[in-house]
């Protein structure tokens, strides 16, 4: 690059006008994903989220963040960090193995909070500004940022162009809030990324809603945004941009050959497979189970093969059932809708919902609950076995299995006197009385042995004397 592009010369020259982009997934936008995700109709690809100081910090985890290949461009690293030095040291390993870096301001995970990073630094708008202006001044790659937005429109155009002044040369907005994720996410709105679109000079790409091949031309129309990024909807269908929706052990098979060819991390290709064929694993709850177990390569292309023998033995059940019905088949890539309702929760694990509790916290409740369950039986139980007393003597406790509900010492001097065995405190009488019998027999013969002995030496000294 013989000089650093930016704003739209950035986006024409270096990443090629892009409308079709993959979102930066943790753990999930690796290189065999991505090199599938381009083969079917992604322009432009983020890498995972990478932690700035664990990558300064960690060859290993340096050189796994680093994998790429010719096919893998244009390409964007991103990281999250809350320092300026600690980002640019990062950035100035990455640039020369990607074609812009990118600071991710849209994290709302709590790991995230406590991290003091991605979306939980939107509050601080003079320590981003300080992040940015470092990295567009130091490094050799143009700078971009992927933020949320907030509730007022204006503050979040304002935040946007606070972003461009800094020197940022790309914007992503993804149009929900901070605190719209999993059950709470919702709608993403787009006419907050209109605003930020008509309020900018630079490219905007826009995040949210993106569900089928559709939704992406009705995101350009509506925002006028550059491009369209989507997370989940690549996730479950990465032929997606193409506008295609192949079958799930089609993109599984694709997939698994890219990975002997590329490696990555099992956990990563295991939640690839789950989210290929969650409707199908909701139906074969085994091979779920298997798949859960799996560890090794091999196991998952079985697997993957074994749901293909079984979703293609259901279409030729099936094949005319869900026409006109606007539903398809569990086998073929599709979405999967979150709900926004509330998970019910089981009678066993009631626990008043107090305001403000996050669910996070309530899970903890009901599992401390539970195990205060559980140790309460548990001395229940022990007080049971505690207070349950011999029958003879009624100061012991008697034995659990005893045969005649007597402590040790009184089923002793039962089974003596009576002449009985019991099983549970290992009291034998007809051992004893073996026992005794070979021992009188035993010291009978030795006393017989003694006198003989005796009269023997006797003798002896009787001779000696004459």
């Amino acid at each position: 690059m013989p000089s650093k592009y930016k704003g739209y010369e950035f986006y024409e020259k270096i990443l090629k006008k892009p409308r079709y982009i993959v979102a930066p997934m943790v753990d999930q936008s690796e290189l065999p994903w991505r090199i599938l995700s381009r083969r079917h109709g992604a322009e432009l690809c983020y890498s995972p989220m990478y932690h700035a100081s664990v990558f300064l910090r960690e060859p290993t985890y340096r050189k796994a963040a680093l994998a790429t290949c010719e096919e893998d461009r244009p390409l964007i690293i991103q990281f999250c960090a809350n320092d300026p030095e600690t980002l640019v040291n990062a950035a100035l390993l990455a640039e020369p193995h990607c074609d812009a870096i990118d600071l991710n301001l849209g994290c709302p995970q709590g790991i995230a909070r406590r991290g003091h990073y991605g979306a939980f630094l939107q509050d601080e708008w003079e320590l981003i500004s300080k992040i940015v202006q470092l990295a567009a001044e130091k490094l050799s790659v143009p700078i971009t940022c992927k933020i949320r937005v907030f509730e007022d429109v204006q503050k979040t155009v304002d935040y946007a162009k606070m972003l461009e002044k800094a020197g940022c040369q790309l914007l992503t907005v993804h149009g929900r809030t901070r605190e719209q994720k999993k059950e709470l996410s919702g709608l993403a709105s787009w006419d907050h990324i209109k605003a930020v679109k008509e309020s900018i000079s630079i490219p905007v790409f826009a995040n949210g809603n993106i569900l089928y091949f559709n939704d992406v031309q009705r995101c350009l129309d509506y925002t006028g945004v550059d491009g369209v990024m989507t997370a989940e909807g690549n996730l479950r269908n990465p032929a997606l941009f193409s506008g295609k929706e192949p079958t799930a052990w089609q993109m599984g098979e694709e997939y698994l050959d890219l990975v002997d060819k590329y490696p990555c991390a099992l956990s990563a290709v295991r939640a690839h497979l789950f989210r290929l064929w969650h409707h199908g694993l909701c139906i074969h709850t085994d091979i779920r189970e298997r798949l859960s177990k799996a560890g090794s390569l091999s196991e998952m292309r079985t697997i993957n093969n074994d749901l293909k023998h079984l979703a293609q033995m259901d279409a030729n059940k099936t094949a005319e059932s869900l026409l006109g019905t606007g539903k398809r088949h569990y086998w073929i890539c599709q979405p999967h809708i979150r709900s926004n309702e509330p998970k019910s929760v089981k009678k066993d694990e009631k626990i008043e919902n107090k305001e403000g509790v996050s669910k996070k916290e309530m899970k903890r409740m009901l599992k401390k609950q539970r195990k205060l369950e559980q140790q309460q039986q548990k001395q229940s139980t022990q007080r049971s076995f505690k207070w349950d007393r011999c029958e003879k003597c009624i100061v012991n406790p008697k034995g659990r299995k005893c045969n005649y509900m007597l402590c040790r010492a009184c089923c002793r001097e039962k089974t003596f006197t009576e002449h009985l065995n019991c099983r549970s405190h290992r009291f034998k009488c007809d051992q004893k009385e073996e026992n005794a019998i070979k021992k009188s027999n035993n010291e009978d013969k030795s006393n017989i042995e003694i006198e003989i002995g005796s009269e023997s030496r006797t003798e002896d000294c009787s001779e000696h004397v004459k």
